[in-house]
């Protein structure tokens, strides 16, 4: 075939139709002549040209506009008008949208929320003193990852910015930050550990390097790319980078530059290299879209998944962790029922700490040690969680005094936070856990620091820096001075209205300012012609006459000028100050970390008391008994006193030590709706909690460490990769199978209810075999297949246990009270008849269900309990042929 050429770029392509019919000609910059464009134009297709996949936001005047392109994608999402601009007299006119400068962080918070990054090309040089264009630059690029400004932050959770770097079965992801300053990196080599790990963080943008020739930019939520793997989570946005920056020369480099360090080895990340590069090319990322405003980041730090308690997104999904299962939402999610911080800070370190329970006995009751003293002392907890409301997000306000970016009215926070400190300190003198032991020791240079601040910035500050009234009086004797000079000016001007009307004897004479003209002397037209001579008339309105004279004109310069410098040397003033709160970042940051830990340890301590929580024992092994359990969210969504608690006992210090009193694996059974999926998440949540260091709801508790929690409750279609509920199951199912171990707490409900009757049995009853003879977990497994309680009278460590219901001869009534033996019905039928189903297929139900078990083989097996006498009636089934079970028929 012959070669041909590319086909060029519609230059109408997305232009809408009511501006396509009128004279707007183009939506793509890049095939408009540069020659004939505009100067302005021409320099914001240049400045475009280096941020291609950004919205770029060009600061004309009072507005940052975008065109082209940009403007069509601008106006679309933000809803505002499309209009256009004149390019040049070649070109004609191009699409434009613009948004006032002053609410430049709420549009930006609403085009990066959809994903969308945005480069920011303000005026950098005063266009009063400008000598033809007014010099522009790039002045930062917000992404998702990057955001800074708190009106586009969620204050209660971190909003991190990640980068992976992967090597076949290798990886390594660092995750930061930027608003907090939280960096940290990990190495492991199983790649379904690195997307959980990014389930877990949900970071709002991942960095990804490609050797693509062009990188292609910010890829939003559900876009694909071939350069991004397709079994990476589809859900993020990914921002696809050079590979230079993540090779190993290049970013152990910059971390040693940035930290100021010769060797890596006290960071921890010596001897992971991939660790390594994800982490230097993430601190690139940030040096390249932060400009001048970069915030400064903590000390890399280095962990280790094996460092925590592993939950997996689908178990994180089924408890209900940090949001609802069905709905998404906070409201009715175990850290909403938990949450009673006061401080943002607080909150975001209690969903870490819900995401990341600890496998240290010592840290797990250090935690408990604090809780115990704040819920034995309600006085110290109440006097604390007052001053605890006083301190604003520490951790946030030192990143955006690093970054340059911080107001006044930032500052103002920080001084007074810092001035809570010692009394933070006084009221934890005598305490005796480790956290409030924390608390005692108050940085003096803080303490000055805060002094410092509240004795230069007013009260209450401008949000502007450049306007003035930021500076206390009495702080620079110059400033007094130029102050003192325009209040006479002032004073002058405010007497000069009396005076005119004496002098000229003109009663209605007024004195009027505007910012377009200034100051005037205002006569209305029918007493005009009796103004002074020395009046110079500068503006004719309809009912009056404006004048000036030169008095008022040099007062009015002055005023300016002096003005101008006094605004100036506050600002300086004010710089100054911001550049001493940067220089003690970090050390904010440690405080703050430490009043966070106080403060969610304190919500613990209030949700302790009035919830009625224990202490739970913490000990070696792997004991689980549980003494009138509660579920935590359920409890508090019902009336008081409404939940039934109930008790748990699985597993002992050794698997093979298991007794029916403790046994490895609980069959549980009964009705429909009768509470079998709200106690599986119940154990589950108590022994999350505990390992967070919590208290948990119940009247006693005895648990050993976990490494894992496993859940299997319920499933849905997964029509993106075309997977039925049933693979989803087996998919949810087999990953347990393959990383259970006798640590691990497996909680599976209906497995093998997906297919048919018999595959679906022999699937359970295969499954639940193997975790307690091959893998030895403690586990709970929820059913309907009744045959199922068999397995409890040939294997030692499996026990059965049902949700017991109270009979009536029209009705039944669930009790929600799990008790030791198995149930031998579903009563399904009576739930479909509470949920409506006419009475007619009730009826014709239990005909059928009659019929069924009548001429069911599993049923006349089970109902009879035949045993195979030989191995031959049942080959293979179990070793010792007395154990064998005909479950078959």
């Amino acid at each position: 075939m012959p070669a041909t050429d590319p086909p060029k770029p519609d230059p109408t392509f997305g232009i809408p139709e009511r501006l396509a019919k009128h004279t707007v000609r183009h939506a793509d910059y890049r095939a408009v002549s540069r020659e004939q464009m505009t100067p302005m134009m021409h320099h914001y297709a240049e400045v475009k040209d280096q941020y291609p996949h950004a919205l770029l936001l060009y600061r004309v005047g009072d507005f940052f506009e975008t065109f082209f392109q940009d403007a069509i994608t601008v106006a679309r999402e933000l809803e505002l008008v499309l209009t256009s601009k004149d390019a040049g007299k070649e070109i004609g006119r191009v699409p434009l949208s613009g948004i006032p400068h002053h609410a430049l962080d709420r549009y930006c918070a609403l085009l990066v929320e959809k994903g969308f990054a945005v480069a920011i090309c303000d005026q950098v040089e005063d266009p009063a003193q400008a000598q033809g264009l007014v010099k522009r630059a790039v002045t930062r690029v917000i992404t998702p990852g990057t955001v800074l400004e708190a009106g586009m932050l969620s204050a209660r959770r971190n909003n991190f910015l990640a980068a992976v770097a992967i090597a076949g079965e290798h990886w390594g992801l660092a995750h930061a930050d930027v608003s907090t300053g939280e960096f940290l990196t990990t190495q492991s080599s199983d790649l379904e550990q690195l997307c959980q790990e990014l389930m877990r963080l949900q970071p709002a943008e991942i960095l990804l390097p490609t050797n693509a020739p062009d990188l292609g930019g910010l890829l939003r939520p559900g876009e694909t790319s071939e350069h991004v793997p397709d079994w990476l989570p589809t859900q993020f946005c990914y921002t696809l980078r050079s590979q230079t920056p993540f090779t190993q020369t290049e970013a152990r480099q910059r971390l040693l530059q940035h930290f100021r360090l010769r060797s890596l080895e006290g960071l921890g990340c010596d001897h992971l290299p991939l660790a390594v590069r994800a982490a230097g090319g993430l601190l690139e990322y940030l040096e390249d879209t932060q400009k001048a405003t970069q915030a400064p980041l903590q000390p890399l730090a280095t962990y280790a998944l094996t460092e925590y308690l592993v939950i997996d997104h689908q178990t994180r999904r089924n408890l209900e962790i940090t949001q609802t299962a069905r709905d998404g939402i906070f409201h009715g999610s175990l850290l909403w029922a938990l949450d009673k911080t006061v401080t943002p800070m607080g909150s975001r370190a209690l969903r870490r700490w819900l995401l990341q329970p600890l496998l240290s006995l010592e840290g797990i009751q250090a935690r408990q040690q604090t809780i115990a003293e704040l819920v034995a002392n309600g006085a110290l907890r109440q006097q604390l969680q007052q001053l605890l409301k006083q301190i604003y997000d520490l951790e946030r306000l030192a990143g955006r005094a690093g970054s340059g970016t911080a107001n006044g009215r930032d500052l103002v926070t920080l001084a007074e936070s810092f001035a809570r400190l010692p009394d933070l300190a006084a009221l934890a003198a005598h305490a005796d856990s480790p956290y409030l032991r924390a608390l005692q020791q108050v940085p003096p240079v803080l303490e000055q620091l805060g002094q410092r601040l509240r004795s230069h910035l007013v009260e209450s500050p401008p949000l502007s820096l450049t306007e003035g009234n930021l500076i206390r009086a009495g702080v620079n004797a110059h400033l007094d001075e130029l102050r003192q000079r325009v209040s006479g000016d002032q004073q002058w001007i405010a007497n000069l209205e009396v005076t005119e009307r004496d002098r000229t004897g003109i009663s209605n004479l007024k004195v009027g300012y505007t910012k377009a003209f200034g100051y005037y002397i205002s006569i209305s037209r029918a007493k005009s012609k009796d103004a002074p001579e020395d009046y110079i008339r500068k503006q004719t309105l309809t009912n009056e006459e404006r004048y000036i004279t030169p008095d008022l004109k040099e007062r009015e310069a002055r005023i300016f000028t002096t003005q101008e410098e006094s605004q100036q040397l506050e600002y300086e003033i004010f710089v100054g100050l911001r550049e001493e709160v940067s220089h003690q970042v970090e050390l904010i940051r440690k405080v703050a970390a430490t009043v966070a830990a106080a403060d969610v340890l304190a919500g613990l301590a209030e949700v302790a008391i009035y919830q009625g929580y224990c202490r739970p024992q913490m000990v070696p092994g792997r004991p689980i008994q549980i003494e009138a359990g509660r579920h935590p969210v359920v409890e508090q969504s019902l009336p008081a006193g409404f939940f039934v608690p109930n008790s748990t006992g699985l597993g002992s210090a050794e698997p093979k030590a298991a007794s029916p009193q403790s046994p490895d694996l609980i069959i549980l059974t009964g009705p429909n709706a009768s509470g079998k999926s709200c106690y599986l998440r119940q154990v589950g949540l108590i022994q999350l909690m505990a390992q967070v260091g919590s208290f948990v709801p119940a009247a006693a508790a005895t648990l050993g460490v976990c490494d894992r929690i496993f859940t299997r409750v319920g499933a849905v279609d997964d029509l993106a990769t075309g997977q039925s509920t049933f693979m989803v199951e087996m998919n949810e199912t087999a990953n347990i199978l393959n990383h259970a171990t006798p640590q691990s707490l497996v909680l599976l409900d209906e497995i093998g209810r997906g297919t048919a009757t018999f595959d679906g049995l022999s699937i359970a009853w295969a499954v639940a075999e193997h975790l307690a003879t091959d893998i030895r977990a403690r586990t709970i497994f929820a059913t309907h297949y009744h045959e199922l309680n068999e397995l409890a009278s040939i294997l030692s460590n499996v026990a059965n246990y049902q949700v017991t219901v109270k009979e009536l001869p029209d009705q039944i009534i669930f009790l929600h009270q799990v008790q030791p033996g198995g149930a031998d019905r579903s009563y399904g039928i009576e739930a479909g008849r509470l949920a409506g189903l006419p009475p007619s297929v009730i009826s014709r139900a239990r005909q059928v269900m009659g019929q069924i078990e009548k001429h069911s083989k599993i049923a006349v097996g089970l109902r009879t309990g035949r045993r195979a006498k030989s191995a031959q009636e049942a080959p293979g089934l179990y070793p010792d042929p007395e154990a064998q079970l005909d479950i078959f028929g």
